[in-house]
């Protein structure tokens, strides 16, 4: 069927609240999902379990994502430092999503917030992340930065505008 292998793949996902969402899928993570289905380990309603074949939880999740953040800091000492969860994956895409100038009534959806006022925290976090980076160019390029000295107008300027 020509047709169905075109059509875009997406994800049924339940989340916090029992709410559910469907999620797009990229082509490689739609044909690494049927790699692990065709293996058989997975059911019709539940493609990753735990060590009991029940579904994975949120928990065994973070606790999957943390044992292959310890394997990838052989590699990468920096990672020992980070905290990586689930929700900094979840963070950084929507991050990663606004940055690409996808709507922020969008990223909503795709996050499945009932406010866009939700959403909105990432537009600060944003912000800061940029700050964040800034100052640490500073620091590590060793550069002093200049404190902005405040603005004064002389006494004539303020006379010219009072006449005006």
């Amino acid at each position: 069927v020509q047709g169905a292998a075109l059509r875009p793949r997406q994800v049924r996902v339940h989340g916090k609240g029992n709410k559910e969402r469907c999620c797009p899928l990229w082509p490689e993570t739609a044909n690494a999902l049927a790699r692990v289905i065709a293996t058989g380990k997975a059911t019709a309603t539940c493609v990753f379990q735990n060590a009991r074949g029940g579904p994975l939880t949120r928990d065994g999740v973070a606790y999957v994502l943390s044992k292959y953040v310890r394997l990838a800091a052989a590699d990468m000492p920096t990672l020992r430092r980070q905290r990586v969860t689930p929700h900094v994956l979840r963070h950084s895409c929507a991050v990663a999503l606004l940055q690409a100038g996808v709507d922020i009534t969008v990223i909503r959806d795709y996050l499945g917030h009932a406010s866009v006022a939700t959403t909105g925290r990432y537009l600060t976090t944003n912000m800061k992340l940029k700050r964040d980076v800034l100052s640490a160019f500073w620091r590590r390029a060793g550069l002093t930065r200049n404190p902005a000295r405040r603005w004064r107008p002389t006494s004539d300027l303020v006379a010219f505008l009072s006449s005006l």
